[in-house]
């Protein structure tokens, strides 16, 4: 039976009892991949974290797969594994290609995003940016040469796809994200949210950083405000921009309330279903989002600027419109016409649900572990 080792980023904290702190996502993933798998996995990752904000406390027994864990910066140990899943953002990993044992790399930031990245970085100095800048430069040269010698290349969303799948000969396409079918809106949750006539009720979830855009959320707010549109505007999360967003609060009448993060599965998701019309994405990154295949599984199409991803996944779903890059008055008179067009918001909302229920997160994993078996070295490919 073929052995898929898989190494990740990951943050891992060892707790005093034996148990070790892990990403609840990260553990969620990895088990759905030992569940798909036809042989033997396990996973290794690099102790180093401060923190593990959205983790949990697992006992090793518990996981589901095997997990080593390393000191921080200690080299890879000589494994038995038939195939390696690495993500291209481990430069360690990159010298991997072409070596004894077939490597599989999963990419989703493409040179672009992370140039953009860097630039919207405000505790770096314009020094710091520019070396960052030259030092995304070199590892982009590194990356595109190890997606050259992989036996295969894992693209999540287009804009990775579009960039990185003529470098290879066995590239994939998926869609990351965390819903599964059961989790996903009823026809019963769309009926109400097709009879409500209240005040728009728009949403925004993830890391309040500028690299979310969440510095565009108060803005536009204000804006709408100003028109008189009936909204309320509900923002879950935490992030280097909370301070600036509580400022804003007080001016926008109760329409702007903030929540701490919540469980994904049993907190932000039921809360969706239920309480919201229009998911507003201010991110201006070409990255792919689970966020936005997550929304449209809850029945709630996004408004978003039209980022490398957002716009084409937009044109592909149904789920939503896309406007200018950056232009926050855009966003606030795409919000105004859709407080008088619910017929329109309806649609979309269906049309993007129909579209998560195709790209749910058992397809999604199950087109990912039939790739890795694609990519296994002849005598050992899974049949």
């Amino acid at each position: 039976m073929p052995h898929l080792l898989m190494l990740a980023p990951a943050p891992v904290i060892r707790l005093p009892d034996g148990r070790l702190r892990l990403d609840v996502k990260y553990v969620e993933g990895m088990r759905a991949h030992a569940a798909l798998w036809d042989g033997a996995l396990s996973a290794v990752l690099w102790e180093g974290a401060g923190a593990v904000p959205f983790g949990a406390a697992y006992a090793p027994g518990d996981l589901g797969f095997a997990l080593t864990v390393l000191p921080a910066g200690a080299a890879l140990p000589a494994v038995p594994a038939d195939l390696i899943a690495a993500p291209a953002d481990m430069a360690e990993a990159l010298a991997l290609a072409g070596g004894p044992v077939p490597v599989v790399f999963v990419v989703e930031y493409t040179i672009g995003t992370r140039l953009r990245i860097v630039a919207l970085d405000r505790d770096r100095g314009l020094m710091r940016k520019g070396w960052s800048a030259l030092w995304n430069l070199r590892m982009e040269a590194r990356r595109r040469a190890a997606f050259r010698r992989a036996a295969g290349l894992q693209c999540n969303g287009y804009p990775a796809f579009d960039a990185y799948a003529g470098l290879n000969a066995r590239p994939l396409l998926y869609l990351d994200g965390r819903m599964r079918r059961a989790m996903m809106a009823t026809p019963e949750e769309m009926a109400a949210k097709a009879a409500y006539a209240g005040p728009l009720r728009l949403v925004h979830s993830g890391r309040l950083e500028p690299m979310k855009g969440a510095q565009d959320l108060v803005p536009v707010a204000r804006a709408l405000l100003d028109t008189g549109v009936a909204f309320t505007l509900d923002v879950f999360g935490t992030g280097g921009l909370e301070a600036e967003l509580r400022a804003g609060v007080p001016a926008l009448g109760g329409r702007l309330r903030l929540h701490a993060p919540v469980e994904f599965e049993t907190g932000l998701v039921p809360w969706m279903r239920a309480k919201a019309d229009v998911f507003l994405s201010c991110h201006r990154q070409a990255d792919p989002s689970c966020t936005y295949l997550e929304s449209l599984g809850c029945g709630v199409p996004v408004l978003g600027y039209a980022n490398a991803m957002w716009g084409r996944l937009a044109a592909q779903s149904g789920g939503g419109w896309a406007v200018p890059l950056g232009d926050r008055r855009a966003l606030a008179e795409g919000i105004m016409r859709l407080a008088g067009e619910r017929t329109a918001v309806t649609a979309a909302a269906k049309a993007g649900l129909r579209f998560a229920q195709a790209h749910g997160f058992e397809a999604e994993f199950a087109r990912r572990m039939a790739h890795f078996a694609a990519c296994l070295p002849p005598q050992r490919t899974v049949v």
